[in-house]
């Protein structure tokens, strides 16, 4: 059995709106708050024992009372808040994480989370979902849900979308062995270059609507100039209290369409990274990859936008949990001189400029393509630390 995430696109109505928003606004508050008296509760005395949940959740009993208004936001949700601020919190100190920061209402994004409790988070049939103090909704998304529901966090996208994400415990049938190995060499012209000669073509996504996405990224920085412009104005001649820059409507008009573009985009490479990553752990049972420094890359100005939108890390993570869900092999090595090295007979050419896609081994004359030559010494590296681990 394994924790999955399903996401739905939910369609509230204007009261359903209404109330996440309230949601949204309530578990930021305490949020917040209970933030500022973990940090000011250090401040006073650093050897003091930190907090954990079931302390912040009694606490929150007394806050409620302090704040009335916090009663009629739902309650596991306000627990989950204090969970995730402990969670975070903790992190901090095991250097694994940052330093947890207070949340703002201006983020375009914005989220809480739920306990399935009773039978409060139910899916019904194919389009109607139920949702704890929300009731009935539609929604848009995968039709079979598995009956287990844990968790659902209800979110807003920056392109003003709701979702509702299902963490939901299904069990994940093994995939049959197929006895294949592979090795993958990340590219920039091509995504993936596999040892046994498939390439994944890279398609950039961001290209492909730059033509729209710059038509209203011009109008959002031209409206938000005149807003800024009109504010200025009302403040210096004392005329009447200006509006916010939310409260332009023209402006907020254009700052959705960017965003539903960026969205677009982003769901179109992370589709494309799944179909990808899906086929390679069908195909084969042991994966070998590169352990890549990404951030060291991305210092290369000429090609940092090119290798930012290959999202090597995402494929990565994909292809982690994927390995681990369906009882295949996933293993990272070091990618050094791997495009120098001849894949035949282990003879060091020296270091290649990225011009130089073909060559040819000077010691046992093999002819190699340099992408897939690089897969397959990451393919014998793998196998070799698999030997002697």
């Amino acid at each position: 059995m394994v924790l999955k995430g399903i996401k739905l696109r939910i369609y509230p109505n204007s009261y359903q709106r209404e109330f996440i928003d309230y949601n949204f606004g309530a578990n930021r508050f305490v949020w917040n708050n209970m933030l500022d008296m973990i940090i000011k509760r250090y401040e006073n005395n650093p050897k003091v024992k930190s907090l954990c949940s079931y302390d912040l959740d009694k606490i929150l009993t007394t806050f409620k009372k302090e704040h009335g208004w916090l009663k009629k936001a739902e309650s596991t949700g306000l627990q989950s808040t204090n969970k995730d601020l402990c969670n975070a919190y903790k992190g901090f100190f095991s250097k694994k994480r940052k330093f947890p920061r207070f949340k703002s209402k201006k983020f375009p994004k914005q989220s809480y989370q739920c306990k399935s409790v009773n039978k409060n988070v139910e899916v019904l049939d194919g389009t109607h979902i139920k949702l704890p103090k929300l009731g009935i909704m539609r929604y848009k998304g995968r039709k079979n849900v598995s009956n287990t529901i844990k968790f659902v966090t209800l979110r807003k996208s920056s392109a003003n979308k709701y979702y509702a994400i299902l963490t939901v415990e299904e069990e994940i049938q093994k995939l049959p062995k197929t006895d294949n190995c592979v090795g993958l060499d990340m590219g920039v012209s091509d995504l993936v270059i596999c040892s046994n000669g498939n390439k994944s073509k890279t398609i950039r996504f961001d290209k492909k609507l730059a033509k729209k996405k710059l038509y209203w990224e011009k109008r959002l920085a031209r409206r938000r100039t005149r807003a800024l412009k009109d504010i200025q104005l009302k403040k210096k001649h004392g005329l009447i209290d200006p509006k916010p820059l939310e409260q332009y409507s023209n402006y907020m008009k254009a700052k959705i369409m960017v965003a539903k573009y960026s969205e677009k985009i982003a769901n179109q490479r992370k589709d494309y990274l799944h179909k990808i990553s899906h086929e390679l752990v069908t195909d084969n049972d042991v994966i070998v990859i590169e352990d890549l420094k990404i951030k060291n890359l991305l210092s290369n100005h000429k090609l940092s936008r090119a290798i930012a939108n290959q999202s090597w890390r995402a494929l990565r993570l994909m292809l982690e949990y994927k390995c681990e869900w369906y009882g295949k092999k996933l293993l990272a090595v070091d990618p050094f001189k791997t495009s120098q090295i001849c894949s035949n007979c282990r003879y060091d050419d020296g270091k290649h400029t990225l011009d130089v896609r073909e060559w040819t081994c000077p010691k046992c004359h093999s002819e190699h393509d340099s992408d897939i030559n690089a897969s397959k010494n990451i393919l014998n590296h793998g196998l070799e630390q698999a030997l002697v681990n």
